[in-house]
This record gives structure tokens, C-alpha cells and sequence, in this order.
């Protein structure tokens, strides 16, 4: 299949969905882990294509969802300095922090652009010699790349006034976190293809073995979210916990190699709070000693901010898959995506926002 169509053939869908119904013999508990393929879940009725008792759970899979409130509390203080230009993704823009987002210090007179690559910050940066341009480095693997390269590329040309504000997160260790919690439902995975296509298959492997659990490399569309449930139900059927690639037409076992090594050199493994979740050990990248100067957390001396989430907000338990998002008693009343409560409503690829925008009345 090469195109879009292709995989929303209704067709296969109802092949896949067939073939799903004839093979699952109990009630299984599958658990996406990407934004994008909640939303398709969501959109397409996915779920409403699976027999009684298989059910899919919504994990951490949105990055601008588990991004942490301290980190927006962070970004909004480094945003408030004088001659400081912060530029970010437009996600990021209208994410609640304790008492404001970045949207609103824009609005405020904070000089916040929008960017659409951390190398158009690196641009901004070499324009505006007298002035600190800090970009908010957030994202799976999947963004770590470009902003490695961009950290790198400071140094190498001597942009002295670019700094990275880093909330980079990494998927693995949320799955190990996720099983290994007293309160765990996952009986599989299906795993986000996007982020396979740089980091490979392998670390994934370990993590089936330990804890018996079978985890599908899974695409976006609604022939691949099926295909992806089909083959984790095969598995679990059969008792085996593999890892298996149901999106072979991009992620390779091996990943990127070039962008894994560009990685390496300007990212260390470190430990990372989860919005709603807690920290994660080892669940992080931070930049490396060698790349200090351009570390906006230490340069700005925002690192001890620290914040309490909102208990009124239940996006943590949306996080875990211990909860839909229809059981907050704030969903679409107090928390919409105009006036959020937490992430998981606001970004586009929140779990909450997909239930408001195509389950209104919630299920």
C-alpha cells in the first residue's frame, strides 16, 4: 500500500476486525503509545470495531501531554527576562503552567515566537547577536535529532546566545514504568512507528522478556491500528511476548544510526518527571557537560522551580490508561481545549482533546 487511501480501505478494516473477533478468546488489554494513533482510535471507531472485552487503553504517547508543569513554570520565567527571545513549537504555545502559558506572556509583551524547526531558532539567534534566543526542546525521540544537531551547530559556529530549555522524554522506560506499577492494565503494547523509525526495535526487546509482554511497532492508520491489535492478539493468544514490526515499510530493527549517533554526542540519559506521572528513572535526555553553555535551565537558574499538579485534573490516570478521559467530572465543562485543565485537552494529539472533538458525549 503507497497510499493514504489505502490504509483506510474500509474493507481491510473489517477483514482485520473479523480476524481479531475470531481469534481473541478473553478480554485483553491493549495500550497505544502515541498521540496520533489515540486520535485515529478515536476518530475512525477503532474500538468500536473489537469484540466485548478487548480494550484499548491511552498511554503517555503525547509529548506535549507529559511534558511536566514545572518545566512550563521554567519556560514562562526564562520567557519573562529581559532581552530574552523564546521560540517554540506552536504546541507548546497554550499549555498550562501554575498560572499562565506561553500564549499568554506573548500577549503579555514577553517576546515569544513560534517556530516551525530548532534551526530556524539557530537563525534567529545568529540575527539577534545582543540578545538570548532559548528554544524549548520537548519530544520523544523522534525531535531529538534536529535539536542535537541544532545544540551542535551553536557551538560549532560560537552562537554564544542560543540555549535549549530540554524536556526531552524517552519512550521505553514510561513502558517499563507503565507494567511495573502495582495498578498496571497492559497486557500489550502497540508502539509508536515514528519513533521506532529513529531509535530501532532493540530496547524494546528487553522489556518484552521481562515482563512477558508483547509490543507491536504499529503505524497511524486505521488498516495499520487493526493490523497492530491483530498481531498483539495473535501473541497473547498464543502466550508469546514478542517485539514485531507491523510498520516494516519505515521503521527498520536498526533505526537511524546517524541520528541515534548525533544524539549521543549532544544528549545524556538522565532521569525525568512525567506531567500527571511522577519522575521516571532514566526516562530523559539532558544535554551533555561539553554543551553547558547552551543549557538554558543553568544559564537562567529556573531549575529549582518546582510545581504541584492540579488534583482537580485527572490527565495523569489518562496517562496510565487508568482512566478515559469522559470519567474526569471536568471534561467538557470546567477543562475544554479553550479553557484546559491540562494538557492532555490542549495539544492536538491529547488524549482528551480527541475525546472532545469526536466523542463529545464520552464513552
Amino acid at each position: 500500500m503507497r497510499y493514504v487511501d489505502e490504509y483506510r480501505d474500509a474493507d481491510v478494516c473489517r477483514r482485520y476486525a473479523s480476524a481479531i473477533t475470531a481469534r481473541a478468546t478473553r478480554a485483553w488489554r491493549i495500550m497505544e503509545v502515541c498521540g496520533g494513533q489515540t486520535h485515529s482510535i478515536v476518530r475512525f471507531g477503532i474500538d468500536a470495531l473489537l469484540p466485548p472485552g478487548l480494550e484499548l487503553l491511552h498511554g503517555p504517547g503525547c509529548p506535549v501531554c507529559v511534558t511536566p508543569l514545572e518545566m512550563l513554570d521554567r519556560a514562562l520565567a526564562i520567557a519573562a527576562k529581559p532581552g530574552v527571545i523564546f521560540c517554540s513549537f506552536g504546541d507548546m504555545l497554550r499549555v498550562p503552567g501554575t498560572r499562565s502559558d506561553l500564549f499568554c506572556a506573548k500577549s503579555e509583551g514577553a517576546d515569544v515566537r513560534i517556530v516551525y524547526s530548532p534551526l530556524d531558532a539557530l537563525e534567529i539567534a545568529r540575527q539577534n547577536p545582543g540578545r538570548q534566543v532559548v528554544f524549548f526542546g520537548v519530544g520523544f525521540e523522534t525531535t531529538a535529532p534536529a535539536n542535537a544537531m541544532a545544540v551542535r551547530e551553536a557551538r560549532r559556529r560560537g552562537l554564544c546566545n542560543f540555549s535549549m530549555l530540554v524536556s526531552h522524554v524517552l519512550v521505553p522506560p514510561a513502558l517499563s514504568a507503565i507494567l511495573s506499577a502495582p495498578d498496571g492494565r497492559v497486557d500489550a503494547f502497540l508502539a509508536a512507528g515514528h519513533v521506532c523509525t529513529v531509535m530501532g526495535l532493540d530496547e524494546y526487546r528487553p522489556i518484552a522478556a521481562r515482563h512477558h509482554t508483547p509490543i507491536v511497532v504499529t503505524g497511524f492508520e486505521p488498516a495499520d491500528l487493526l493490523q497492530g491489535i491483530h498481531m498483539c492478539v495473535v501473541q497473547l493468544e498464543e502466550g508469546r511476548a514478542e517485539v514485531e514490526n507491523q510498520y516494516a515499510r519505515s521503521a527498520r530493527p536498526e533505526g537511524n544510526r546517524e541520528a541515534m549517533h548525533v544524539v549521543a554526542e549532544v544528549f545524556r540519559v538522565v532521569p525525568r518527571k512525567w506531567r500527571g506521572i511522577g519522575e521516571i528513572p532514566a526516562s530523559g535526555l539532558g544535554l551533555r557537560p561539553e554543551y553547558a553553555q547552551h543549557d538554558a535551565e543553568a544559564l537562567f537558574d529556573v531549575g529549582t522551580i518546582s510545581t504541584e499538579e492540579p488534583s482537580v485534573c485527572i490527565s495523569g490516570r489518562v496517562l496510565q490508561g487508568i482512566e478515559k478521559p469522559s470519567a474526569c467530572p471536568a471534561f467538557g465543562t470546567r477543562c475544554t481545549p479553550e479553557t484546559p485543565l491540562g494538557a492532555t485537552m490542549v495539544s492536538s494529539e491529547g488524549a482528551c482533546a480527541a475525546y472532545y472533538r469526536y466523542r463529545r458525549a464520552g464513552s
